[in-house]
């Protein structure tokens, strides 16, 4: 009962976060993490918005994206990782949301499959995905572009 009142909240949150970036077009810079297991990547679904993405948020100020990717790994999906094992593999800006956005993709190839955890609260479902699967999905702009380059359709 207690996450679902919490997935309530941050859906109205979300909902008033465009509605200022409507009136304020800003631009907002985070990182993401693709986290690779035998060709498949992990996408999440967040309760507040209806398209998946991959782990990762905001960059607070004066911290590295690098940092931030690992820092979002851990905090949506429960994965530990060194931020130096991140590999850069994207940066990209896109008008979405009212906001012009820009992202960085850090790529972590992972041996053995890990262990997901999601909070039921702020992500709700993760899941691993070919890149074509992924593609007939419904993702965020910066992820279709990113899985687009990497499987040589370019961007759609």
């Amino acid at each position: 009962m207690i996450n679902a009142l919490i997935r309530v909240v941050y859906r109205l949150a979300h909902l008033g976060l465009r509605l200022l970036w409507f009136i304020r077009r800003p631009e907002t810079t985070g990182a993401l993490v693709a986290v690779w297991h035998q060709g498949r990547v992990l996408l999440v679904k967040n309760s507040y918005r209806r398209q998946l993405t991959l782990p990762g948020g905001y960059v607070k100020p004066r911290e590295d994206r690098r940092t931030t990717a690992a820092r979002e790994l851990r905090e949506e999906v429960g994965i530990r990782v060194q931020p130096k094992r991140l590999v850069h593999a994207y940066h990209g800006t896109h008008f979405f949301e009212y906001r012009k956005d820009t992202l960085d993709i850090y790529e972590l190839e992972m041996d053995e499959a890990p262990n997901v955890q999601v909070d039921e609260r702020e992500v709700v479902r993760a899941e691993f995905h070919t890149p074509t699967e992924a593609l007939d999905l419904s993702v965020v702009p910066h992820l279709e572009e990113y899985l687009s380059r990497r499987i040589g359709q370019g961007a759609s």
